[in-house]
């Protein structure tokens, strides 16, 4: 089972994005293969604010196509919002030691959430290999 980044959400719906077809298919496949796909909040909010950011994409998404989007990944049976568990504190701080970074912070909180699930953290953002203890995949490698 995976756990999907905000990145891949938005390099899979931005056509003008050079990584866009490779993480279009990667994501259909994944959306379509019937397993379970974990999307949290995290990564559903994450993907809403940038695909529908002027500075963040030439070409952005109407706020309300990108909510729809959202709403039709979130509507497929197989996709669940996967919670953090009553140690979600101690798995994020445990990440945290090992990188000790502020801007660790949001990354920390959906490793700990993939940890805490037994999920494996799919993003194209390498440096979640720092992060011990974290299955992850890079679709986009």
């Amino acid at each position: 089972m995976k756990l999907l980044d905000v990145n891949l959400l938005v390099h899979a719906t931005n056509p003008q994005d050079p990584r866009h077809k490779l993480a279009g298919e990667w994501l259909e496949q994944e959306l379509s293969a019937g397993h379970r796909v974990g999307l949290p909040w995290h990564s559903v909010l994450g993907f809403i604010r940038v695909s529908t950011n002027p500075a963040a994409i030439r070409t952005p998404l109407p706020m309300a196509d990108a909510i729809d989007i959202a709403r039709d990944w979130l509507e497929l049976p197989h996709v669940w919002m996967p919670e953090p568990t009553a140690d979600h504190l101690a798995v994020v701080a445990g990440l945290l030691r090992a990188e000790p970074r502020s801007r660790m912070v949001p990354d920390a909180h959906l490793a700990a959430l993939a940890i805490e699930h037994g999920l494996t953290l799919c993003s194209a953002d390498n440096h979640f290999k720092l992060f011990p203890g974290l299955r992850f995949h890079n679709p986009l490698e």
